[in-house]
């Protein structure tokens, strides 16, 4: 498989430390990064082909992505 668009230190790349430090010391913000990162995999397997599904899926898949990474963003402002 190709590099998976829109990963969190690709979005964050000034927060990748910050990413990391949160990773290990806040349990909730490793499960939103757990989240993010399965859910931008399953849009990207979609969108190219290795795992299609339909448009109603697809549009859940990126709304769930869109409200994780505004979960996400203020730990890392």
């Amino acid at each position: 498989m190709s590099n998976t668009p829109n990963e969190l230190a690709e979005q964050f790349p000034l927060a990748v430390e910050k990413m990391h430090d949160l990773k290990t010391s806040d349990a909730h913000f490793a499960k939103l990064f757990d989240e993010y990162h399965e859910i931008n995999r399953d849009i990207h397997r979609a969108e190219t082909d290795v795992e299609p599904t339909d448009d109603f899926h697809m549009e859940d898949m990126r709304k769930k992505r869109l409200a994780l990474l505004d979960e996400i963003s203020p730990y890392l402002s």
